[in-house]
């Protein structure tokens, strides 16, 4: 869990990193374009004239589409943030990745617990030994009394090579059969916690594909805006005079409405 936590941790700081240089970038454009605008405009009486106001809540910098998906699919909701507008409805599917994670913990933690409280169960009523042990052995001794019981099991089933060796510290033996059947609901409940992750796992690549498709509607969503708000946006520059004795520059700034 704390390897999964620390990967979500460096994605989240990559796009981060990766969305503040970009907005730095598109700042210093934008600073740049307003510089030259102010001074040409201020210079052609008469010319089209665009206020300090609208040039800056203009952002006429088209995203990816692609890039904005694989953002979120890294993280639910930054394709959103990337997209432009803030997180906007990004910040439901990051909202939600948190608690799917925290839901995945609490099966991870709570059936860790539930299953070291089963084998204790048995260490204290059965006499087991937990060295070396694999998930197999943890089930057979749920399902029967004693080793002995076990073996024989297996010889009638032709099964010679599941039989444990009784000094090989395999041995055990319940006080009760209502000792073991004890145990064993303790191990299947545990088992039940660790199968329930399954489905948050689900949900967590949902809610991550879910949030790349809306990242991508928004990224478009966004482009078109832009489309709509220059595209009838064209500049048309004329020299006075001519090239060796020029008299100026005559500079216009079209938009079609």
């Amino acid at each position: 869990m704390t390897r999964a936590s620390s990967m979500i941790l460096l994605l989240f700081f990559c796009v981060v990193r990766s969305l503040a240089g970009e907005a730095d970038q598109l700042h210093t454009q934008s600073a740049v374009a307003h510089h030259l605008f102010e001074g040409e405009m201020l210079g052609f009486q008469g010319g089209y004239d665009i206020s300090t106001t609208e040039m800056q809540s203009m952002d006429l910098k088209k995203k990816s589409v692609g890039l904005a998906a694989i953002y979120s699919l890294l993280l639910p909701g930054m394709g959103e943030l990337y997209a432009g507008g803030g997180l906007g409805s990004g910040k439901y599917f990051l909202i939600g990745e948190g608690v799917l994670w925290l839901t995945y913990a609490t099966f991870e933690v709570y059936g860790n617990s539930l299953r070291d409280d089963a084998r204790a169960y048995a260490i204290s009523r059965a006499g087991i030994s937990t060295t070396s042990k694999d998930d197999q052995y943890y089930i057979d001794i749920g399902n029967f009394v004693n080793i002995n019981e076990y073996n024989e099991a297996q010889l009638r089933s032709r099964n010679p090579e599941k039989l444990y060796k009784l000094n090989a510290g395999y041995a055990w033996s319940w006080e009760s059969d209502a000792a073991r059947a004890t145990y064993r609901d303790q191990r299947i409940f545990s088992e039940q916690m660790y199968n329930n992750r399954k489905f948050v796992v689900a949900a967590i690549l949902i809610n991550h594909l879910a949030s790349a498709i809306n990242a991508a509607r928004s990224a478009i969503s966004h482009n078109k805006d832009i489309d709509d708000q220059i595209g009838g946006l064209s500049f048309k520059a004329v020299l006075l005079g001519d090239i060796a004795h020029p008299h100026g520059v005559v500079i216009t700034l079209t938009k079609v409405f």
